[in-house]
Protein backbone atom coordinates (compact mmCIF):
# COMPACT_ATOMS: atom_id res chain seq x y z
CA UNK A 1 0.00 0.00 0.00
CA UNK A 2 1.12 3.34 -1.16
CA UNK A 3 2.08 5.68 1.84
CA UNK A 4 0.62 9.26 1.01
CA UNK A 5 1.80 12.40 2.99
CA UNK A 6 2.00 16.66 2.56
CA UNK A 7 3.53 18.87 4.22
CA UNK A 8 2.69 22.91 4.12
CA UNK A 9 5.34 25.33 3.48
CA UNK A 10 5.41 29.19 3.56
CA UNK A 11 6.75 30.41 0.18
CA UNK A 12 6.88 34.28 -1.06
CA UNK A 13 3.98 33.30 -3.45
CA UNK A 14 1.72 32.12 -0.90
CA UNK A 15 1.49 29.02 1.24
CA UNK A 16 2.17 25.70 -0.76
CA UNK A 17 1.17 22.33 -0.05
CA UNK A 18 3.11 19.75 -1.19
CA UNK A 19 1.32 15.91 -0.91
CA UNK A 20 3.56 12.62 -1.90
CA UNK A 21 2.70 9.37 -2.88
CA UNK A 22 5.69 7.07 -1.22
CA UNK A 23 8.51 9.43 -1.98
CA UNK A 24 7.13 11.36 -5.47
CA UNK A 25 5.49 14.39 -5.76
CA UNK A 26 1.88 14.25 -6.87
CA UNK A 27 0.86 17.90 -6.01
CA UNK A 28 1.86 21.49 -5.55
CA UNK A 29 -0.58 23.67 -5.17
CA UNK A 30 -0.25 27.47 -3.84
CA UNK A 31 -2.88 27.39 -2.09
CA UNK A 32 -4.33 31.19 -2.41
CA UNK A 33 -7.82 29.54 -0.83
CA UNK A 34 -5.73 28.13 2.69
CA UNK A 35 -4.08 25.07 3.51
CA UNK A 36 -7.21 23.76 4.76
CA UNK A 37 -9.23 23.99 1.50
CA UNK A 38 -5.68 22.68 -0.06
CA UNK A 39 -5.46 19.55 1.98
CA UNK A 40 -9.46 18.83 1.83
CA UNK A 41 -9.54 18.99 -2.11
CA UNK A 42 -6.38 16.46 -2.23
CA UNK A 43 -8.16 13.88 0.00
CA UNK A 44 -10.79 14.20 -2.07
CA UNK A 45 -8.62 13.53 -5.32
CA UNK A 46 -7.16 10.89 -3.69
CA UNK A 47 -9.63 9.28 -1.46
CA UNK A 48 -7.53 9.45 1.43
CA UNK A 49 -5.83 12.31 3.81
CA UNK A 50 -2.43 12.53 3.86
CA UNK A 51 -0.88 11.72 6.67
CA UNK A 52 1.33 15.60 7.64
CA UNK A 53 4.90 14.45 7.52
CA UNK A 54 7.57 17.12 6.65
CA UNK A 55 11.00 15.06 6.50
CA UNK A 56 8.93 13.50 2.85
CA UNK A 57 9.09 17.21 1.59
CA UNK A 58 12.41 18.27 2.93
CA UNK A 59 14.32 17.93 -0.10
CA UNK A 60 11.45 19.60 -2.22
CA UNK A 61 11.28 22.69 0.34
CA UNK A 62 14.89 23.22 0.36
CA UNK A 63 14.87 23.00 -3.52
CA UNK A 64 12.45 25.48 -3.28
CA UNK A 65 13.65 27.60 -1.24
CA UNK A 66 17.04 27.57 -3.18
CA UNK A 67 14.97 28.73 -6.70
CA UNK A 68 12.97 31.82 -4.70
CA UNK A 69 16.61 32.69 -3.62
CA UNK A 70 17.49 32.91 -7.41
CA UNK A 71 19.76 30.21 -6.86
CA UNK A 72 18.21 27.18 -8.36
CA UNK A 73 16.89 27.05 -11.94
CA UNK A 74 15.50 23.25 -12.30
CA UNK A 75 14.04 20.98 -9.77
CA UNK A 76 15.41 17.06 -9.23
CA UNK A 77 12.07 16.11 -7.73
CA UNK A 78 10.43 12.56 -8.56
CA UNK A 79 7.06 12.98 -9.89
CA UNK A 80 4.00 10.93 -9.71
CA UNK A 81 1.58 11.74 -13.16
CA UNK A 82 -1.46 9.85 -12.09
CA UNK A 83 -3.59 13.12 -12.30
CA UNK A 84 -2.05 13.76 -15.58
CA UNK A 85 -3.09 11.75 -18.97
CA UNK A 86 -2.49 11.76 -22.74
CA UNK A 87 -1.72 15.43 -24.47
CA UNK A 88 -1.59 16.94 -21.23
CA UNK A 89 1.02 15.08 -19.71
CA UNK A 90 2.90 16.00 -23.29
CA UNK A 91 2.14 19.24 -23.19
CA UNK A 92 3.50 19.83 -18.86
CA UNK A 93 6.78 17.89 -20.21
CA UNK A 94 7.12 20.02 -22.99
CA UNK A 95 7.13 23.33 -20.65
CA UNK A 96 10.27 21.07 -18.80
CA UNK A 97 12.51 22.16 -22.23
CA UNK A 98 11.24 26.22 -21.71
CA UNK A 99 14.80 27.53 -20.04
CA UNK A 100 15.20 29.00 -17.11
CA UNK A 101 14.48 32.98 -17.43
CA UNK A 102 13.19 32.54 -20.83
CA UNK A 103 9.30 32.51 -22.13
CA UNK A 104 7.35 30.13 -25.08
CA UNK A 105 3.67 30.82 -26.24
CA UNK A 106 1.20 28.28 -25.91
CA UNK A 107 1.46 27.39 -29.73
CA UNK A 108 5.25 26.88 -29.42
CA UNK A 109 4.77 24.42 -26.37
CA UNK A 110 2.06 22.77 -28.67
CA UNK A 111 4.59 22.00 -31.59
CA UNK A 112 7.13 20.80 -28.78
CA UNK A 113 4.43 18.78 -27.76
CA UNK A 114 3.98 16.87 -31.25
CA UNK A 115 0.14 18.76 -31.47
CA UNK A 116 0.95 22.40 -33.29
CA UNK A 117 -2.73 23.14 -33.74
CA UNK A 118 -3.19 22.37 -30.30
CA UNK A 119 -2.11 25.96 -28.45
CA UNK A 120 -5.60 25.86 -26.75
CA UNK A 121 -5.08 22.28 -25.34
CA UNK A 122 -1.82 23.50 -24.20
CA UNK A 123 -3.52 26.52 -21.80
CA UNK A 124 -5.62 23.60 -20.62
CA UNK A 125 -2.59 22.08 -19.32
CA UNK A 126 -1.03 24.52 -17.93
CA UNK A 127 -4.08 25.74 -15.73
CA UNK A 128 -4.72 22.33 -14.37
CA UNK A 129 -0.79 20.97 -14.05
CA UNK A 130 -0.40 19.56 -10.21
CA UNK A 131 2.81 20.57 -10.07
CA UNK A 132 3.36 24.34 -10.33
CA UNK A 133 6.17 25.92 -10.11
CA UNK A 134 8.23 22.65 -10.32
CA UNK A 135 6.97 21.88 -13.77
CA UNK A 136 7.54 25.44 -15.23
CA UNK A 137 4.08 26.46 -16.53
CA UNK A 138 4.76 29.72 -15.53
CA UNK A 139 7.51 30.55 -18.41
CA UNK A 140 4.26 29.61 -20.80
CA UNK A 141 2.83 33.18 -22.25
CA UNK A 142 0.39 33.97 -24.82
CA UNK A 143 1.38 34.59 -28.44
CA UNK A 144 1.13 38.92 -28.25
CA UNK A 145 3.94 38.61 -25.26
CA UNK A 146 1.19 38.73 -22.57
CA UNK A 147 1.53 36.51 -19.41
CA UNK A 148 -2.25 35.74 -19.46
CA UNK A 149 -4.32 34.28 -15.92
CA UNK A 150 -2.70 31.42 -14.41
CA UNK A 151 -4.98 30.41 -12.82
CA UNK A 152 -6.92 33.65 -11.71
CA UNK A 153 -3.51 34.68 -10.30
CA UNK A 154 -1.06 36.67 -12.97
CA UNK A 155 0.20 38.53 -10.20
CA UNK A 156 1.97 35.23 -9.05
CA UNK A 157 3.19 34.34 -13.00
CA UNK A 158 4.65 37.66 -13.26
CA UNK A 159 6.83 37.30 -9.93
CA UNK A 160 8.10 33.79 -11.40
CA UNK A 161 8.66 35.15 -14.51
CA UNK A 162 10.62 38.42 -12.89
CA UNK A 163 12.28 36.58 -10.22
CA UNK A 164 14.15 34.34 -13.23
CA UNK A 165 14.38 37.22 -15.06
CA UNK A 166 16.36 39.11 -12.22
CA UNK A 167 18.42 36.24 -11.77
CA UNK A 168 19.88 35.86 -15.53
CA UNK A 169 20.04 39.19 -15.72
CA UNK A 170 22.53 39.24 -12.08
CA UNK A 171 24.75 36.66 -13.39
CA UNK A 172 25.09 38.73 -16.70
CA UNK A 173 26.11 41.70 -15.24
CA UNK A 174 28.41 39.61 -12.15
CA UNK A 175 29.82 37.51 -15.28
CA UNK A 176 30.54 40.97 -17.27
CA UNK A 177 31.92 42.63 -14.48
Amino acid sequence: MNRVTSTAHDSPVGPILLTFIDDALVRLHVAHDGLDVARAEIAQRLGVVPDPDASIGRGVVAQLDEYFAGARRSFDVSLDWRFVRGFTRAALEATLQIPYGEVASYGEVSMMAGAPRAARAVGTACASSPFSIVVPVHRVVRADGSIGEYGGHPDVKAYLLTLESDAVLGETLHASA
